[in-house]
Protein backbone atom coordinates (compact mmCIF):
# COMPACT_ATOMS: atom_id res chain seq x y z
CA UNK A 1 0.00 0.00 0.00
CA UNK A 2 2.79 2.29 0.42
CA UNK A 3 3.67 2.28 -2.79
CA UNK A 4 0.27 2.98 -4.06
CA UNK A 5 0.90 6.82 -2.72
CA UNK A 6 3.90 7.36 -4.60
CA UNK A 7 2.14 6.54 -8.17
CA UNK A 8 0.96 10.62 -8.06
CA UNK A 9 3.18 12.88 -6.97
CA UNK A 10 2.01 16.61 -6.28
CA UNK A 11 4.07 19.90 -6.35
CA UNK A 12 3.40 22.89 -5.74
CA UNK A 13 5.19 25.63 -8.26
CA UNK A 14 5.00 29.16 -9.24
CA UNK A 15 2.65 28.89 -11.85
CA UNK A 16 0.41 26.63 -10.53
CA UNK A 17 0.91 22.30 -9.23
CA UNK A 18 2.70 19.94 -11.18
CA UNK A 19 0.99 16.34 -11.35
CA UNK A 20 3.93 13.79 -11.78
CA UNK A 21 2.54 10.49 -12.76
CA UNK A 22 4.82 7.25 -12.27
CA UNK A 23 5.24 5.94 -15.23
CA UNK A 24 5.92 2.10 -13.93
CA UNK A 25 2.35 1.48 -12.65
CA UNK A 26 -0.90 0.60 -15.23
CA UNK A 27 -3.24 2.76 -16.38
CA UNK A 28 -5.97 2.18 -13.96
CA UNK A 29 -3.81 2.41 -11.11
CA UNK A 30 -3.03 5.48 -11.84
CA UNK A 31 -5.96 6.59 -11.87
CA UNK A 32 -7.08 4.83 -9.08
CA UNK A 33 -4.57 7.13 -6.70
CA UNK A 34 -4.92 10.25 -8.73
CA UNK A 35 -8.63 10.02 -7.27
CA UNK A 36 -7.69 9.08 -3.91
CA UNK A 37 -5.48 11.62 -3.92
CA UNK A 38 -8.18 14.36 -4.88
CA UNK A 39 -10.57 13.58 -2.81
CA UNK A 40 -8.97 12.36 0.45
CA UNK A 41 -5.43 13.15 0.92
CA UNK A 42 -4.78 16.59 -0.57
CA UNK A 43 -8.26 18.20 -0.19
CA UNK A 44 -6.25 21.12 1.59
CA UNK A 45 -3.71 22.52 -1.52
CA UNK A 46 -6.49 21.29 -4.24
CA UNK A 47 -9.05 24.43 -2.99
CA UNK A 48 -10.14 27.45 -3.43
CA UNK A 49 -9.37 29.86 -6.26
CA UNK A 50 -8.52 28.17 -9.89
CA UNK A 51 -5.32 26.40 -9.79
CA UNK A 52 -3.17 25.81 -13.32
CA UNK A 53 -2.38 22.25 -13.56
CA UNK A 54 0.95 20.94 -15.49
CA UNK A 55 0.38 17.15 -15.42
CA UNK A 56 3.61 14.93 -16.23
CA UNK A 57 3.82 11.30 -17.70
CA UNK A 58 7.24 10.66 -17.50
CA UNK A 59 7.95 7.51 -19.99
CA UNK A 60 4.47 6.38 -20.41
CA UNK A 61 2.55 6.28 -23.69
CA UNK A 62 -0.76 8.03 -23.12
CA UNK A 63 -3.70 7.50 -25.72
CA UNK A 64 -6.02 10.65 -26.60
CA UNK A 65 -8.77 9.19 -24.94
CA UNK A 66 -6.35 8.63 -21.97
CA UNK A 67 -5.58 11.87 -21.51
CA UNK A 68 -9.33 12.93 -21.47
CA UNK A 69 -9.85 10.79 -18.59
CA UNK A 70 -6.98 12.11 -16.91
CA UNK A 71 -7.92 15.67 -17.73
CA UNK A 72 -11.80 15.02 -16.92
CA UNK A 73 -10.90 13.62 -13.37
CA UNK A 74 -8.44 16.06 -12.26
CA UNK A 75 -11.40 18.90 -14.10
CA UNK A 76 -14.00 17.66 -12.26
CA UNK A 77 -12.44 19.58 -8.69
CA UNK A 78 -13.76 22.98 -10.15
CA UNK A 79 -11.00 25.22 -9.71
CA UNK A 80 -8.08 22.82 -11.40
CA UNK A 81 -7.42 23.79 -14.24
CA UNK A 82 -4.91 21.81 -16.89
CA UNK A 83 -2.91 23.54 -19.01
CA UNK A 84 -0.75 20.90 -20.19
CA UNK A 85 0.05 16.58 -20.72
CA UNK A 86 3.40 16.08 -21.35
CA UNK A 87 4.90 12.46 -22.00
CA UNK A 88 8.48 12.02 -23.29
CA UNK A 89 7.07 9.32 -26.19
CA UNK A 90 4.93 12.59 -27.35
CA UNK A 91 8.26 14.71 -27.19
CA UNK A 92 9.95 11.82 -29.08
CA UNK A 93 7.17 11.35 -31.88
CA UNK A 94 7.23 15.13 -32.55
CA UNK A 95 10.67 15.76 -32.97
CA UNK A 96 11.16 12.32 -35.14
CA UNK A 97 8.24 13.85 -37.36
CA UNK A 98 10.27 17.34 -37.78
CA UNK A 99 13.42 15.16 -39.24
CA UNK A 100 15.38 15.35 -36.01
CA UNK A 101 18.42 12.47 -35.73
CA UNK A 102 18.27 11.30 -32.35
CA UNK A 103 21.19 10.04 -30.41
CA UNK A 104 21.52 8.09 -27.30
CA UNK A 105 24.75 9.37 -25.49
CA UNK A 106 26.95 11.12 -23.22
CA UNK A 107 28.81 13.72 -24.18
CA UNK A 108 31.51 13.59 -21.86
CA UNK A 109 34.00 16.20 -21.02
CA UNK A 110 36.83 16.96 -23.61
CA UNK A 111 34.17 15.71 -26.47
CA UNK A 112 32.82 17.45 -29.12
CA UNK A 113 29.80 15.94 -31.01
CA UNK A 114 28.58 17.64 -34.11
CA UNK A 115 25.35 17.08 -36.31
CA UNK A 116 24.23 18.48 -39.36
CA UNK A 117 20.19 19.38 -38.99
CA UNK A 118 18.56 19.30 -35.96
CA UNK A 119 19.62 16.81 -33.14
CA UNK A 120 17.71 15.07 -29.79
CA UNK A 121 20.82 14.29 -27.53
CA UNK A 122 19.03 11.10 -24.71
CA UNK A 123 21.68 11.84 -22.50
CA UNK A 124 23.33 14.25 -20.68
CA UNK A 125 26.16 16.90 -21.74
CA UNK A 126 28.58 16.42 -18.74
CA UNK A 127 30.36 20.00 -18.00
CA UNK A 128 33.41 20.34 -20.60
CA UNK A 129 31.68 18.61 -23.56
CA UNK A 130 30.19 20.12 -26.20
CA UNK A 131 27.17 19.83 -28.31
CA UNK A 132 26.84 21.35 -31.42
CA UNK A 133 24.30 21.34 -34.23
CA UNK A 134 23.46 23.83 -37.35
CA UNK A 135 19.77 23.25 -35.93
CA UNK A 136 17.70 22.99 -33.32
CA UNK A 137 19.44 21.01 -30.33
CA UNK A 138 16.94 19.38 -27.73
CA UNK A 139 18.62 17.17 -24.40
CA UNK A 140 16.69 15.02 -23.28
CA UNK A 141 18.49 15.04 -19.93
CA UNK A 142 20.75 17.74 -18.01
CA UNK A 143 22.86 20.15 -20.33
CA UNK A 144 26.01 21.04 -18.30
CA UNK A 145 28.39 21.86 -20.89
CA UNK A 146 28.36 24.37 -24.19
CA UNK A 147 26.04 24.17 -26.61
CA UNK A 148 25.70 25.89 -29.92
CA UNK A 149 22.61 25.80 -32.17
CA UNK A 150 22.30 27.17 -35.47
CA UNK A 151 25.90 26.63 -35.89
CA UNK A 152 26.51 27.92 -39.61
CA UNK A 153 24.24 30.98 -38.83
CA UNK A 154 20.55 30.04 -38.36
CA UNK A 155 19.53 32.59 -35.80
CA UNK A 156 15.73 30.59 -35.73
CA UNK A 157 17.64 27.99 -33.71
CA UNK A 158 16.67 26.92 -30.27
CA UNK A 159 18.82 24.76 -27.67
CA UNK A 160 16.26 22.98 -25.49
CA UNK A 161 17.18 21.49 -22.15
CA UNK A 162 15.42 18.94 -19.86
CA UNK A 163 17.48 20.41 -16.73
CA UNK A 164 19.06 23.46 -18.21
CA UNK A 165 22.77 24.24 -16.30
CA UNK A 166 25.07 24.87 -19.06
CA UNK A 167 28.53 26.80 -18.92
CA UNK A 168 27.73 28.57 -22.37
CA UNK A 169 24.95 29.05 -24.98
CA UNK A 170 25.35 30.14 -28.10
CA UNK A 171 22.83 30.27 -31.04
CA UNK A 172 24.69 31.60 -34.46
CA UNK A 173 26.84 34.20 -33.38
CA UNK A 174 24.93 35.10 -30.37
CA UNK A 175 26.17 34.13 -26.79
CA UNK A 176 24.24 33.17 -23.88
CA UNK A 177 24.19 35.84 -20.86
CA UNK A 178 26.37 34.84 -17.59
CA UNK A 179 24.65 31.99 -16.00
CA UNK A 180 23.28 33.71 -13.28
CA UNK A 181 21.29 35.74 -15.24
CA UNK A 182 19.14 32.81 -16.57
CA UNK A 183 16.43 32.45 -13.90
CA UNK A 184 16.08 28.95 -14.82
CA UNK A 185 14.41 26.43 -12.87
CA UNK A 186 14.44 22.88 -11.90
CA UNK A 187 10.87 22.08 -12.77
CA UNK A 188 10.07 22.21 -16.48
CA UNK A 189 12.08 21.59 -19.83
CA UNK A 190 13.12 25.06 -21.19
CA UNK A 191 14.79 26.19 -24.33
CA UNK A 192 16.85 29.23 -25.56
CA UNK A 193 15.98 31.33 -28.35
CA UNK A 194 16.81 34.41 -30.00
CA UNK A 195 14.28 37.97 -29.65
CA UNK A 196 15.77 40.74 -31.43
CA UNK A 197 19.21 39.90 -30.63
CA UNK A 198 19.67 38.87 -27.30
CA UNK A 199 19.34 35.02 -25.90
CA UNK A 200 16.36 34.41 -23.89
CA UNK A 201 15.31 31.80 -22.23
CA UNK A 202 11.40 30.37 -21.45
CA UNK A 203 9.50 26.72 -20.86
CA UNK A 204 9.09 24.67 -23.49
CA UNK A 205 5.43 24.80 -23.18
CA UNK A 206 5.76 28.67 -24.55
CA UNK A 207 7.73 27.44 -27.75
CA UNK A 208 4.56 27.97 -29.91
CA UNK A 209 4.95 31.74 -29.40
CA UNK A 210 8.09 31.93 -31.56
CA UNK A 211 6.73 28.78 -33.70
CA UNK A 212 3.17 28.99 -34.33
CA UNK A 213 3.41 25.63 -35.98
CA UNK A 214 5.23 23.46 -33.26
Amino acid sequence: MAAVKHRVTIKGVKDGLVFLFDDTCTFGELVEDLKHKLEKTHQNILTGPLIHVFVKLGNRYATDEEKEELRSIIAARGNLLVQSIDSEPDKLKALEEGRIQVIKSIVRSGQVLHVEGNVMLMGDVNPGGIITATGDIYVMGSLRGMAHAGFSGNETSIIAASHMRPTQLRISQVISRPPDEWGVGDTYMEFAYINNGVMEIDKIQHLHRIRPDA
